[in-house]
């Protein structure tokens, strides 16, 4: 432990390795549908449909949109959700299984799961991790993930590598939110590892890991009173580079969380509260106010100037 404390430490001493891009890319609206709240988009390998969270009446649901002839679908609920507080999808790399969070119980006949925070019940604001598999065009009855990686109720923003391991958000061993790896082998997860990121004051959260479990990229603040930024870090030979924040360019409104990537593995997604652009908000006479939209920028400058290899998209993947 002291060891990987002292890697991180000097770590967050050493000068960035990837510089800001001279002219970086400006992130553009992404809306599945329509202009309505909208966090956490995940695209299946094609690119062609994608799941995403929002508000609902229990609190949020996942819902799904697919794109026909160039336009998106009017949303609907995913046949998983509907009922209880869902949300946070993540596709698996290959498509064949998708997790996402919810306050379901873990039994039937049970109730919503309850969280505590500072000392304070929570009821019904409890959330685990799920997972339902790919069957033909829909998907199979939602599963609980075991308690190695359900270890507390305050489990969440999930990201799924290419060999099965998570990336989540939960309660590490001294009782913060962190950052956590639970490696995915023999087909069981292993006790989770805490992600040594940042140094000891960071608060990070919505991890996205990239297929080959590269790069990722983060939210990350040092105090409450600062706003949530997006930054990116590279996996080095025993750790991770210090984190690089993406700049004032990508880091609009008052927070930016929700990182997810796009089927090519190097498109950004990430959910906003920054102000739309006139065209986008002039095609709804009442947006609402301050909502979270979805946001996309390209990472290649960064990656490009890292000298990082993203793994192939497939062949059918399409962008937008």
């Amino acid at each position: 432990m002291w060891q990987e404390m002292i890697c991180v430490v000097l770590l967050a001493m050493s000068p960035a390795i990837t510089p800001l891009p001279a002219d970086p890319p400006v992130p553009s609206v992404f809306l599945p549908g329509d202009l309505a709240d909208s966090a956490s988009p995940a695209f299946t390998p094609d690119g062609g449909t994608v799941y995403f969270m929002r508000g609902s009446s229990n609190g949020a649901a996942v819902l799904v949109s697919h794109r026909v002839n160039g336009q998106w679908s009017a949303p609907v609920t995913a046949s998983f959700s509907g009922r209880w507080r869902d949300g946070d999808p993540t596709m698996a790399p290959d498509g064949s299984f998708l997790l996402f969070t919810s306050n379901r119980p873990a039994t039937p006949d049970g109730k919503a799961l309850d969280a505590v925070s500072n000392g304070k019940l929570l009821t019904g604001q409890g959330l685990n991790l799920w997972r339902v598999d790919r069957k033909g065009d829909d998907w199979s009855e939602p599963v609980r993930l075991p308690d190695t990686v359900n270890a507390c109720s305050r489990i969440f923003a999930p990201s799924v590598a290419a060999d099965g391991s998570i990336y989540y958000i939960g309660c590490a061993p001294d009782g913060v939110l962190r950052p956590l790896r639970a490696v995915y082998e023999n087909g069981h997860y292993r006790a989770p590892d805490v992600v040594a990121v940042g140094d000891k004051d960071a608060q990070i959260r919505d991890v996205a890991i990239a297929p080959d479990g590269s790069f990722m990229v983060f939210s990350i603040r040092h105090d409450p009173k600062q706003a949530y930024r997006l930054a990116i870090a590279f996996h080095t030979a025993d750790s991770w580079s210090p984190p690089q924040d993406l700049g004032d360019g990508v880091n609009g409104g008052t927070h930016n969380m929700d990182s997810q990537f796009g089927c090519d593995h190097r498109t950004l997604y990430f959910a906003s509260d920054r102000s739309l652009p006139p065209a986008v908000s002039q095609r709804d006479p009442k947006p609402d106010a301050g909502s979270d939209h979805i946001w996309r920028v390209s990472l290649t400058p960064w990656l490009a100037a890292h000298g990082e290899t993203v793994p192939a998209a497939a062949p059918s993947c399409t962008v937008g």
